[in-house]
């Protein structure tokens, strides 16, 4: 029996119980329902779940671009198949000293998909160690060799039968193009990366072919620390934005046969390991860069190609310039119908919808910088074996006016009226042939920089407008050549005739080789020489017919024609360079390329001293004289006269501008300011004739006395005494420049070459990586000129005694031991015509 104490009950409050288990339901049913949501938002999409509010863009790798979610998903088939990736920026930062320009092409890179559970790989293949080899355990023990690297790892979010499908948002919006590595290697800026809510993807140009997939993004980089290239370029230089875009190409159709590469033949190379090579045959294997072309009908003379190459022009250019890069284009047509191509080259202009990154147009794309700079003929190649799949060439937009500008300092046109149709004629000229160097560069070619020692003979050479003497006056009927040269016909024959059989097969690879080398025996005995960048670009390099921006068989001939013609537009300079409207302070600008226009051609002279010549010969069983190489030490005479002319650029009456031009020379206009290519020397806003003319001097003193020639007439004088020794050029100096006394400007000009050749000699004597024995012939040569200084001062001039004993101070006491703190030297503005 239960019993119950009454008094211990408490009445019970029945609406709060109600009102408790309400809220206990209402908080039940806000959890399941935030959970739902929550597991909602947090969901992965599925392709359908996408494809009901977006489209798939079918192609090569699909994409869905989700606007609500603002992700890029990437529908990828065939995985493991291999394809190319390739980078580029659609829109430049606008600074030559950068980089980093509008079209600008990034890395080529083999790549593939490849899947490990929930996650997908993108991982480039290694391409430079290779097994080409039937045998796939070969090949497979070189692919577990080396390394690969995953660019990227994707989170597969949905799959199907044979495709997955991830999200790719994080992948476009990254810098892959490098540009805070960029601007830190330039010391442009630290720390610059990307602000993700300063970048977006493009739905607008991201878009599917069947061939290639391109996907891009507005990237902002923000950094601490620009430099002043930057600072001069962006608006904000902390916030830098720009276009980035990856493409994703798929490998081109079998057929294409690969071109063995010669030294000889002109072309840039692709080289890789080849593990399969017999011990007897190189391991290194190289091949040319070319476009694929066949003919439809391989047995006939004349046939139209199967697929022809085609360049556009951008749209963007204006006239006459766009009609000037068509016109030069177009010359490369000459060579291909020579080889019985019927319209296998065309030019024309790029459709304005076509987008210029697209894979399936080779462009000539017109860049603007923020200041005048170089043009570039780039191309996306088959990693594997070279074959161009496009070309993509970047022209300065501001290049031609410095063209425009050399030709007004020469030729002082504006005496009469404005008429300037003769500089216009002369920058257009050039255009053309820029056009069709460039384009060359995308046809496989590298620079040939020994053609212009004879003649006019490849477009892919440096050239100076030819100006020429008629009276008192300079003109220019043919500043620059018009159309091909032999050379590149030859070259172009080389890479792209067909080789084929009685049959109208193709041939096999070692007969193609066999008429490879017959072709360059042919092209040798046509005297058509070739030597490129890496024996024409250093200031002390040794080749004596290979420079850049020279004319002429004989360099040192070529350099007293071009001492004429500055004297005379040096005489001739005044107020007819300059044309109405022109503040007076410009002449400055206008001044500077006609004071320096000996310049690169002395650059070609000073090759002579210390001189050689030599080709990139190879060992041949066809030619009877195969007994060596054809290296040949320039003769003395030769040596001994270079050097003589150029000692002439070191007198002071080369040096002192006329009065008539220094009378023009004014302090620049209100709101004008001086620019890097102006003279920037001692004395403030005025114009400093003193440093112009140590400029022109230095520039002369540091190629006869590079450490690199110095060490060859060291050298060569040992084995053959008619050639000058180091001694004997110092000597020169002495007797030609240094033991002669000036008055007035000129005497100021001459101490001023003084201090330079000793300051010269003493950098050159503390810098620990010149020879011993050059580093001994300049303590002597120093210790030489103590003792004269010595002997001078008792009977030296007002106008000369306080030098004399400024320089003994210096000369004092020697130390050959090796400084890191040289003497700075002066530089000449940039000038190059390019």
């Amino acid at each position: 029996m239960v019993k119950i104490n009454l008094l211990a009950l408490k009445p019970v409050n029945s609406d709060r119980i109600i009102m408790k288990t309400r809220f206990t339901l209402l908080l039940s049913l806000f959890t399941v329902v935030t959970a739902v949501l929550i597991s909602t938002a947090y969901a992965k999409p599925t392709l359908s779940s996408l494809e009901r509010e977006n489209s798939l863009q079918s192609g090569f790798v699909g994409i869905v671009d989700d606007q609500q979610s603002g992700k890029l998903y990437l529908r990828i088939d065939n995985l493991d198949q291999q394809f190319i990736y390739q980078t580029s920026l659609p829109s430049g930062l606008g600074s030559n000293d950068i980089g980093l320009d509008r079209g600008q092409l990034g890395e080529t890179r083999l790549v593939k998909f490849e899947q490990h559970g929930n996650k997908l790989f993108l991982k480039q293949l290694p391409t430079a160690f290779r097994a080409v080899t039937d045998n796939e355990l070969e090949a497979a023990a070189i692919d577990e060799a080396f390394a690969a690297s995953v660019l990227w790892g994707f989170e597969v979010v949905d799959q199907g039968s044979g495709w997955v499908l991830v999200d790719a948002s994080d992948f476009v919006l990254q810098d892959i193009h490098g540009v805070g590595r960029t601007l830190a290697a330039r010391g442009q800026g630290k720390g610059y990366q990307v602000d993700a809510s300063r970048s977006a993807l493009d739905a607008e140009h991201s878009k599917a072919f069947p061939d290639n997939t391109e996907l891009q993004a507005t990237i902002t980089l923000v950094g601490q620390e620009p430099g002043e290239y930057l600072t001069e370029a962006a608006p904000n230089p902390y916030a830098v934005t720009l276009k980035m875009r990856h493409s994703f190409i798929r490998l081109p159709e079998p057929g294409y046969q690969a071109r063995a590469y010669l030294p000889k033949s002109g072309y840039w190379s692709i080289q890789y390991q080849d593990y399969a090579q017999a011990i007897n045959k190189p391991i290194t294997q190289r091949y040319i860069g070319r476009h694929r072309l066949h003919k439809k009908d391989p047995a006939a003379a004349r046939s139209e190609a199967v697929a022809p190459i085609v360049y556009y022009i951008d749209p963007g250019v204006p006239e006459p310039v766009r009609s000037a890069l068509i016109d030069g284009a177009k010359w490369w047509a000459e060579a291909f119908e020579a080889l019985g191509y019927v319209d296998g080259y065309q030019v024309k202009i790029l459709p304005e919808d076509a987008d210029p990154m697209d894979l399936r147009y080779n462009v000539i794309q017109w860049v603007h910088r923020s200041t005048r700079g170089w043009s570039y003929g780039s191309s996306v190649i088959d990693p594997r074996n070279g074959e161009i799949i496009k070309g993509h060439v970047t022209l300065g937009s501001l290049r031609v006016r410095q063209d425009y500008l050399i030709a007004q300092g020469m030729m002082a046109p504006f005496a009469d009226s404005e008429d300037d149709q003769t500089l216009m004629d002369l920058a257009l000229a050039r255009i053309r042939q820029l056009s069709a160097h460039e384009v060359g560069h995308t046809l496989g070619l590298l620079h040939n920089f020994a053609a212009s020692n004879y003649g006019r003979e490849s477009v892919m050479d440096y050239p100076h407008p030819q100006f020429e003497l008629d009276g008192e006056q300079i003109v220019a009927p043919n500043a620059y050549g018009v159309g091909l040269g032999k050379w590149d016909k030859a070259a172009i024959a080389y890479g792209y005739q067909e080789f084929i059989d009685e049959q109208g097969q193709a041939i096999d690879e070692p007969a193609v080789l066999a008429q490879l080398n017959a072709r360059l025996r042919q092209t040798d005995a046509d005297g058509l020489k070739y030597i490129n960048d890496q024996d024409a670009r250093g200031a002390g390099s040794p080749h004596a017919n290979a420079s850049l921006w020279d004319n002429g068989a004989d360099a040192v001939t070529e350099l007293k024609r071009m001492y004429a013609l500055r004297q005379v537009a040096l005489a001739n300079f005044g107020a007819a360079n300059l044309k109405a409207g022109q503040p007076w302070s410009e002449l400055e600008e206008i001044l500077l390329p006609v004071f320096y226009s000996h310049r690169y051609q002395t650059e070609a002279a000073a090759k002579w001293v210390g001189g050689m010549t030599y080709e990139y010969d190879r060992k041949d069983r066809e030619l009877q004289a195969s007994n060596g190489p054809s290296v040949q030490v320039l003769g003395g005479n030769d040596q001994t006269r270079a050097m003589m002319v150029l000692l002439e650029s070191l007198q002071a009456e080369f040096l002192v501008l006329p009065d008539s031009a220094l009378a023009m020379m004014v302090p620049k206009a209100a709101e004008y300011a001086r620019s890097r290519e102006s003279l920037h020397g001692n004395t403030g806003i005025a114009f400093d004739q003193v440093a112009l003319a140590t400029k022109s001097a230095q520039h002369t003193l540091s190629l006869i006395l590079h450490p690199q020639r110095l060490a060859r007439l060291h050298q060569q004088s040992a084995a053959d005494p008619t050639i000058p020794s180091i001694a004997q050029l110092t000597n020169a100096l002495h007797a030609q420049v240094i033991a002669t006394e000036k008055s007035g400007i000129n005497a100021a000009i001459h101490q001023a070459v003084i201090d330079l050749i000793y300051s010269n000699y003493l950098n050159i004597l503390q810098t620990s990586t010149v020879a011993p024995e050059v580093r001994v012939a300049m303590f002597e040569a120093l210790n030489t000129e103590r003792n004269y200084l010595e002997r001078r001062l008792p009977k030296a001039s007002t106008e000369y005694r306080a030098s004399i004993r400024y320089q003994l101070k210096r000369l004092e006491s020697l130390s050959v031991s090796p400084s890191d703190k040289l003497i700075e030297l002066p530089s000449l503005p940039p000038g190059s015509p390019i």
